[in-house]
């Protein structure tokens, strides 16, 4: 099962919300080691003509059962090149030229400017309609403002998290594919930190439920007759509509609870 099974025999230790007070229970205060979030910002937009060129590709291969996977290019592409679709490949980004700028009218701000890096995978096709996959990069600049903690011991640093995809693209020429993308960018400031925090001590990890003996489980686990509270008419009040005293689609609950 999961933390979240019906069948969790303990539904007092599965994550989540808190019924009642939500200081029942704490019994000791922990040490965590954790990466903290001082400051974060997030951007979206949409970007047109970017020009990338594929670093490496490899053929796509379809299995006898209808999966895919891709292997080593047997021959190179044949022209002309049909451009499918891309999309990032990995959430993490890495940023180059990253430059950190402290502003005196602005205290425990900085200016922050960058360039954010996002792998991307690019699907096309060639003459023969063989799939291929292409490793590229998407480049955005940016400048922006976040705040920064004071000088210390433990360093932070920035961090960036990215998604894009592409709505139209085209082949160029010499390995290269002018794209419309669409990207969201988060940029972060963290530093590894230890805090102190209360804790419901350590989590029971439940045993693991298998999918296909489970198939009656479901079934099972419904109530054995229908709940009286379901047609309730006392719910109903006021809510009697046509002359034929149907509520809301109950009038067989209502012929049922008269008889």
């Amino acid at each position: 099962m999961s933390f979240y099974s019906y069948k969790n025999a303990n539904p007092s230790c599965v994550p989540g919300n808190v019924a009642g007070n939500v200081l029942d229970g704490l019994n000791e205060k922990i040490c965590v080691q954790v990466k903290r979030v001082y400051d974060s910002c997030l951007q979206q937009e949409q970007l047109t003509n970017v020009d990338v060129t594929i670093s490496s590709y490899a053929q796509v291969v379809t299995n006898c059962d209808c999966s895919t996977e891709t292997v080593p290019p047997t021959s190179a592409p044949v022209a002309p090149i049909t451009f499918e679709s891309c999309r990032s490949s990995t959430m993490d980004v890495d940023i180059s030229n990253l430059s950190v700028e402290r502003l005196a009218d602005r205290p425990c701000f900085a200016r922050v400017r960058g360039t954010v890096e996002i792998p991307i995978d690019i699907l096309f096709t060639d003459s023969r309609c063989q799939e291929y996959i292409g490793k590229g990069v998407v480049t955005v600049n940016k400048d922006v403002l976040l705040a920064i903690p004071d000088e210390s011991i433990v360093p932070f640093r920035l961090e960036g998290m990215a998604s894009a995809v592409c709505v139209a693209g085209s082949y160029r020429g010499e390995n290269t594919f002018r794209l419309t993308v669409c990207v969201t960018i988060v940029l972060k400031v963290l530093a590894k930190v230890e805090i102190l925090i209360p804790s419901y001590g350590f989590c029971p990890i439940p045993p693991c439920e298998e999918f296909a003996d489970a198939v009656c489980d479901e079934f099972f686990s419904l109530p054995l007759f229908p709940p009286s509270t379901l047609c309730d008419e006392d719910s109903f009040n006021g809510q009697i509509s046509g002359s034929n005293g149907n509520v809301n689609g109950c009038s067989s609950c209502r012929r049922a609870n008269n008889m």
